[in-house]
C-alpha cells in the first residue's frame, strides 16, 4: 500500500510555504503521492503546476478535477500539460461534484451523471491519445454539428504513454463504472470494513470492459490523528465529518449522507443532517457516534493507527492519501512523519 499526502483545499489556514513544506516533506519521506481538491475556491490545476516545479518524485494528482468546471478538451490539455512539466508524474482524478456547485457555481445542469461521466473519460482518453476528437454522444458532441467547428487533436504530447484517469465516485453506479472506464477509484468516506460490498461493484463494471482489477487502484483519502489522547483525536475530526454527513449537499442529494446510512447509521446520519441545516453544527458535531469516527478514520494512539492501517492493506487499498488534521503546520509534519513509520 502506497501512502499519499492530501493537502485538500487551497489556503485554508496555512500559507503557501506551509503546503509547500508539508508537500517536499512528504517526498522527501517516500510518499508516492500529493493530491490537491477544489470546490469553489482555490483550483486544483494551478496548486499542482505550482507544485510540479518545486518537487522531483512525488506523483501529482488532481483529487478531484470537477467535470463541470472544464470541458473534457481542457481538462485532457491541462492534465498533459501538467504531464509535461513534471516530468511524467500527473494522475488525473475526476469528478462529477454535486448539484449545489455544478448548477450553482459553474452553470451546468446535473444530470445523466453516469452517461456524462462515460462520455467524458472517453472524450479525454481519445483526446490524450492525439486521435482527432470526433464524439457523437448524448452528453458531448465534438465537433458540433451545425456550425464552423473542425475535428481537432491535442498539439501537445504526455510524457505518460497512459495518464492514468481515477474517478471520484460513491454511489454504487458510480463505483462500477469506476471499475469499468477507469484505472482507479476514489472514494471520500471510506470503510474498509466495507470493501466486501463495493469490491463486487468494481468487478462487475471491469467485466463489463473485458479487463481485470489486479492493476486497478483503490484510492481513499482518510483524515489523520495520530496522538494519545483518542478523544481530542476524534473530536478532530467531527467538523469533517459533520460538514460532509450534514451540510455537503442539499436534504434531498447528499451522497455522503446515503453512504454513511449505508454503513448502517442511517437514523443518525438523518440526526446530523438535521441538526446541521438547521445551523445546530456543534450539536451536529457531538451527534457523530464514535464508531463512525473510528470507521472512516485514522485516529488514536500510534498502535491503534498501526492496525488500522493493516486494516485498510488488507482491505486492499493500493494508494492511502491522508490528509493531516493537526492544528499548526508543524504538527501536520509530524502527523506525515507518525504515519510513514507506521505504514512501514
Amino acid at each position: 500500500m502506497k501512502l499519499g499526502v492530501h493537502i485538500g483545499y487551497w489556503g485554508l489556514g496555512l500559507s503557501s510555504e506551509d503546503q509547500l513544506n508539508i508537500v517536499q516533506e512528504a517526498e522527501r519521506l517516500g510518499y508516492d503521492s500529493v493530491w490537491a481538491a477544489e470546490a469553489y475556491g482555490s483550483d486544483t490545476a494551478t496548486v499542482l503546476g505550482w507544485l510540479a516545479g518545486q518537487t522531483s518524485k512525488i506523483r501529482l494528482g488532481s483529487g478531484i478535477f470537477q467535470m463541470p468546471g472544464r470541458s473534457a478538451a481542457m481538462t485532457a490539455m491541462t492534465a498533459a500539460t501538467i504531464d509535461q512539466l513534471s516530468g511524467g508524474r500527473m494522475i488525473l482524478g475526476i469528478g462529477s461534484s454535486g448539484p449545489q456547485v455544478a448548477e450553482g457555481w459553474h452553470g451546468q445542469r446535473f444530470a445523466k451523471q453516469l452517461q456524462r461521466t462515460r462520455e467524458y473519460v472517453a472524450v479525454v482518453r481519445m483526446a490524450l491519445a492525439r486521435e482527432r476528437v470526433e464524439f457523437h454522444g448524448e452528453t458531448l458532441e465534438l465537433p458540433l454539428p451545425d456550425g464552423p467547428g473542425k475535428a481537432l487533436k491535442l498539439t501537445i504530447s504526455p510524457v505518460q504513454e497512459r495518464i492514468p484517469i481515477y474517478i471520484a465516485a460513491i454511489g454504487p453506479k458510480n463505483t462500477a463504472l469506476a471499475g469499468e472506464i477507469a484505472d482507479g477509484w476514489i472514494p471520500t468516506l471510506f470503510s474498509p470494513e466495507h470493501v466486501s460490498e463495493l469490491r463486487p461493484l468494481l468487478q462487475e463494471g471491469a467485466e463489463r470492459s473485458g479487463k481485470s482489477l489486479e492493476d486497478f487502484d483503490i484510492a481513499p483519502t482518510v483524515n489523520v490523528f495520530v496522538t494519545d489522547d483518542l478523544e481530542s483525536a476524534r473530536n478532530a475530526m467531527r467538523p469533517f465529518i459533520a460538514l460532509y454527513v450534514g451540510g455537503m449537499g442539499s436534504r434531498e442529494q447528499n451522497f455522503y449522507n446515503q453512504v454513511v446510512q449505508r454503513y448502517g447509521y442511517e437514523a443518525e446520519a438523518k440526526e446530523i443532517q438535521d441538526l446541521y441545516l438547521e445551523g445546530k453544527r456543534d450539536e451536529a458535531m457531538a451527534a457523530i457516534p464514535d464508531s463512525l469516527i473510528d470507521t472512516v478514520s485514522l485516529c488514536g494512539p500510534p498502535d491503534v493507527v498501526r492496525e488500522r492501517l493493516a486494516v485498510y492493506r488488507d482491505a486492499g487499498v493500493g494508494t492511502l492519501g491522508v490528509t493531516p488534521t493537526a492544528f499548526t503546520a508543524d504538527e501536520r509534519l509530524e502527523q506525515l512523519r507518525l504515519v510513514a513509520e507506521l505504514a512501514a
